[in-house]
């Protein structure tokens, strides 16, 4: 960690210069309604704080500048997660996400160039996808077992004190930690109205939480580097490569010490475990290992596969009441989005099987939109299909389902007649993706230009 004697760190980071930039306040509007921002307990919305926005923020730094300012409280929403389970989030209001993008904005650019080249979460210019990169660098240079360490309750269990202390060593300014730790302490309103007070954690859901994270995890990512381990983390998913499954269990068993007595965290002894990443999900990916030629294919964990399944489930309904391009349209949004985030897989038959479970879906809706076998039949007619092979359906006794297999359904309602009414298709998107650089190697952050 570098000295706080470094010319780097000899500028005080103060309250007085988070106010001087008063761009990153007048700008910090944009920043909450960005995705789409939900209101906090005080039900303000973000264009209802812009109407006031000249008020508010004259009001805001008087209270900052005299130490008066209190945030408000959080709002706890639990949005679902893999195994059934939950995850809590904490919504403050507006203007106390303002607040803290102005001090992530300002802490930020001092602390990201000590962050270690192995951190991937919520940093500028690195995602999944470099996380991904990175573990494919180790697993080719023959690090080809994992040791999967899961944090449990991570955000709910960071403690407020080790976190003072790190925040310490680089902030003189005590109107500023103080004001970091007000923002800690935010009680939280549950759902069914009921208050409580907060001792610690850093709970997801405001602009400050992902950059004081890695700030705590800065000091695990210290000590991996410093017994020689090849790691990758994001955020507080973190994976170790080794050589062998031997060699795991022992890295297991020290750096889960370290965490529990130093850190004070705790490890969730059930989801973690010494494995090869193929059978692992990490960031969405699994990573398999080929012997032969020493190169790694990159496929989607068995959670991802049954996340998107669910999904293409929820988007094709068989009562769907509308036409079939605006289900289609609807579909297009979704595989978009799911592609740029998983455009990484290299293994184009699990994109092809998806294609085909997409179009079957989809097969379903049309027939159950003709309703009777007499119409199936003429509008397979229609579609090109023999007489003799389309009055087939007659004798056919299964479910709607069952009959998007038989031949002449498959032969009416073929590949091109989706593809004519815009269908997305993830192997076509897959096999015409130029393979660009690594991006590990394009990582420039904003402050360096």
């Amino acid at each position: 960690e570098p000295s706080l004697d470094s010319a780097f760190f000899r500028r005080d980071i103060g309250l007085s210069f988070l106010l001087e930039r008063g761009h990153a306040v007048h700008k910090l509007p944009d920043s909450p309604a960005s995705n789409d921002g939900a209101p906090g307990p005080d039900r303000q919305s973000v264009e209802q704080v812009r109407k006031h926005l000249d008020h508010v923020l004259k009001e805001l730094h008087r209270q900052l500048l005299d130490g008066s300012y209190r945030p408000g409280l959080v709002r706890r929403v639990w949005i679902p997660k893999g195994g059934g389970k939950k995850r809590g989030l904490g919504i403050p209001n507006v203007i106390d996400r303002v607040v803290q993008q102005a001090v992530h904005q300002v802490l930020s650019p001092n602390y990201e160039p000590s962050f270690h080249d192995s951190s991937h979460g919520f940093r500028p210019g690195r995602s999944c996808h470099t996380a991904i990169e990175a573990a494919i660098e180790h697993m080719e240079e023959g690090f080809t077992w994992v040791v999967d360490i899961d944090l449990e309750r991570f955000f709910d269990q960071v403690h407020h004190l080790r976190l003072l202390d790190r925040l310490e060593r680089r902030i003189s300014d005590r109107r500023l930690l103080r004001l970091i730790l007000r923002l800690l302490k935010a009680k939280v309103v549950m759902p069914n109205g009921v208050v409580r007070s907060t001792s610690e954690g850093t709970p997801q859901g405001g602009p400050l939480s992902p950059l004081l994270s890695n700030i705590v995890l800065s000091e695990l990512d210290d000590e991996l580097t410093k017994r020689g381990h090849r790691f990758v983390r994001y955020a507080d998913d973190f994976n170790i490569y080794v050589r062998s499954e031997r060699a795991g269990h022992r890295v297991m068993a020290s750096v889960s010490r370290f965490i529990e007595k130093r850190l004070r965290l705790k490890v969730n002894q059930e989801k973690s475990a010494v494995a090869q990443p193929k059978d692992r999900h990490f960031v969405g990916f699994s990573l398999c290992y080929e012997a032969e030629d020493g190169s790694v294919k990159v496929r989607l964990s068995k959670r991802s596969k049954e996340r998107i399944d669910r999904r293409i489930v929820e988007l094709t309904p068989r009562n769907w009441g509308q036409s079939l391009e605006d289900c289609i349209s609807r579909l297009n949004v979704y595989l978009r989005g799911w592609f740029g985030f998983f455009r990484l897989v290299t293994d184009v038959s699990t994109l092809a099987r998806l294609d085909a479970h997409i179009r079957r879906r989809l097969r379903a809706i049309v027939l159950c939109d003709w309703k009777t076998k007499r119409t199936i039949t003429r509008n397979l007619i229609q579609l090109g299909v023999r007489r003799t092979t389309a009055t087939w359906v007659y004798s056919y006794r299964n479910s709607w389902w069952n009959l998007t297999r038989h031949r002449a359904v498959q032969t009416g309602l073929r590949n091109s007649f989706f593809k004519k009414l815009g269908l997305l298709s993830l192997r076509d998107m897959a096999e015409h993706l130029p393979r660009p650089v690594r991006a590990l190697e394009q990582i420039n952050l904003p402050w360096d230009n």
